[in-house]
């Protein structure tokens, strides 16, 4: 008997950039901050597809990362509360104060910036998360 789209992930994406945070230190790893535009942004759709919701990204994300999406919808149907959209707009002017979509963001506990990634690199999503594994494993050392 075949039984497929069944994942093993527990990780689950954090909205709320103190939890994010405080999570990290808690459980020593590092947090992956990804700025998307989930409605809107074909790339962006493209990376969450194709990167994120891949098993080899999910498992390394589950042991290494704390996932933190800083979402920009346009859709009226898809809008944010006002408290995270004031968030997001905090965490685009401190790590993306350029606007660019997708971008990815690797963050030390306490939110100092380590590596980021403008777009879908080299769209290609086992280079992508091997870069993801290499920055992780060389500030991990």
């Amino acid at each position: 008997m075949l039984i497929a789209g069944i994942s093993l992930s527990f990780t689950k994406w954090q909205t709320d950039f103190e939890k994010a945070k405080a999570l990290a230190r808690e459980e020593n790893k590092i947090i992956f901050l990804n700025f998307s535009g989930s409605d809107w942004c074909g790339p962006c759709m493209r990376l969450s597809k194709e990167v994120f919701e891949s098993d080899a990204f999910q498992q390394f994300a589950d042991s290494s990362l704390v996932l933190l999406n800083a979402d920009f919808p346009r859709n009226k149907k898809n809008q944010l509360s006002k408290s995270l959209q004031q968030q997001n707009e905090t965490l685009a002017s401190r790590y993306n104060p350029s606007g660019k979509f997708p971008f990815s963001v690797l963050l030390k506990a306490d939110g100092t910036v380590i590596q980021s990634w403008e777009g879908y690199p080299q769209n290609n999503s086992q280079l992508f998360i091997s870069r993801i594994k290499s920055v992780y494993n060389r500030i991990n050392q």
